[in-house]
């Protein structure tokens, strides 16, 4: 579902806007609407404000974020009120716009806080404190502070209420949740520089969220598909290793896996040392990924074990394979003209018991990968082993190269597949068949 090499090429253009800021401008719109049809009462400012605030990238978030608005904005006023009832009614005016009356101001500040303390609110406690300074500060001299806190409550709670509104709203829309939809990582999910940008991030999660059955087919690691896709809902499990492994990410655990058998794998291992080379085995054993290797011989290797080393989802270890131990894959990297000679001689010496694929390494420039794998292990098969276990017969896959796979992603860096995964997972259906 990805190249093997990543290429970027010519300029970036300015992205879409996207659907927060196109619902924002509607639900600030909508706020001046109902000042207008009010007969320009209240002020539509603090509408828009709390409008702006509730418009979250997740309903969840929208809605706790609501709540924390409503209540610290009735705590606020609360506090307000009495301010205005001790300054105004109880003395009178005379220390409004004054030193003291500022003490005082401040003063009832520590009491907002505490407050929300003992309400056990304290997550509120920023709303409360700008909903009463708004009020004591700014318009405690108005002609009619009373007026204000009513008409401050009333258009915090209608910005609140139309951006809640605004961004739960979405066309009548079919979701397919009886397919399987299958994604690549670079070139396809992941822009530029490896990372998957925050709109991808909101809407898989939101998609994922609402139904869809969505994972990933990679020549990754576990560990890497896991720092790629930090903060991502994956639920079901990824297909990793090129197809080697099913693992699970919510329990750390490998379902399946194609692996060499220690005959197998020590054959290999005999032609690889016959040339002298430096390799990583990679090793399941109950659930760990344990990394075998020798004696590094580059710049690149060093570099692998540097980086790699530190997840604590991967174990390296400096010995030879343990007898009897089975493989799940071996890695090498070397200099492109010396890695692809002896892909050629090793491929042609081991015969059909392997699959071996070689690819430039591109965070290693002059570099390139030598990848060995059981025969069998392909995302195809793998992707099918999944099916049956899902119990799901229809599948999409989303990768970057033409002709192979359902969808093309021609550019990872503009969301093409989430938007492609959108249009597959959630149609919009105005008219009922």
């Amino acid at each position: 579902m990805e190249h093997v090499q990543t290429k970027r090429n010519g300029l970036h253009s300015l992205p879409v806007p996207g659907q927060r800021i196109v619902r924002s401008v509607i639900a600030v719109a909508l706020c001046f609407v109902v000042y207008e049809l009010r007969g320009r009462r209240g002020i539509p400012f603090y509408s828009a404000l709390a409008v702006l605030q509730c418009m979250q990238p997740y309903k969840d978030s929208t809605l706790q974020m609501a709540k924390k608005r409503t209540t610290g904005t009735f705590v606020g006023a609360f506090w307000g009120l009495a301010l205005i009832v001790i300054e105004v009614y109880v003395a009178k005016g005379k220390i409004t716009d004054t030193f003291w009356g500022y003490l005082l101001i401040a003063l009832f500040t520590g009491v907002v806080l505490y407050s929300t303390v003992v309400m056990k609110i304290s997550h509120t406690a920023y709303f409360s404190c700008v909903v009463f300074l708004s009020i004591t500060v700014m318009h405690i001299t108005d002609e009619s502070p009373l007026l204000f806190v009513l008409n401050r409550v009333f258009d915090t709670l209608l910005g609140v209420a139309l951006g809640f509104a605004v961004n739960s709203f979405h066309l009548p829309r079919k979701k397919n949740k009886d397919v399987l939809y299958v994604s690549g990582l670079d070139d396809t999910l992941l822009g530029s520089g490896q990372k998957l940008s925050s709109y991808s991030k909101v809407e898989l999660n939101r998609v994922i969220d609402e139904g869809a059955q969505f994972t990933v087919a990679t020549l990754r690691t576990p560990a890497s598909i896991r720092e790629s896709l930090e903060g991502v809902h994956l639920k079901l499990p990824v297909v990793a290793m090129d197809g080697a492994v099913l693992y699970d990410m919510n329990e750390n655990s490998f379902l399946m896996s194609y692996q060499m058998s220690y005959r197998q794998a020590k054959k290999m291992i005999d032609l690889l040392d016959k040339r002298r080379c430096s390799y990583f085995t990679n090793v399941v054993i109950e659930d760990m990924l344990v990394i075998y290797y020798g004696e590094l011989q580059n710049d690149a290797q060093r570099g692998i074990y540097a980086q790699m080393r530190r997840s604590p989802y991967r174990n390296y270890v400096k010995r030879p394979l343990p007898e009897r131990e089975e493989v799940v894959y071996f890695m090498l990297i070397e200099r492109e003209d010396v890695a692809q000679k002896l892909y050629e001689e090793v491929k042609e010496e081991a015969g059909e018991d392997y699959r071996m694929i070689c690819y430039p390494a591109v965070e290693y420039p002059g570099y390139s990968y030598i990848k060995i794998y059981h025969k069998d292990a392909s995302r195809e098969h793998m992707l099918q082993n999944l099916q049956a276990l899902l119990d799901m017969n229809k599948k999409v896959t989303f990768g970057s190269i033409k002709g192979k796979y359902d969808v093309y992603i021609e550019n990872s860096d503009r969301n093409v597949m989430v938007k492609e995964l959108k249009k597959q997972f959630e149609p919009v259906r105005l008219l009922k068949k």
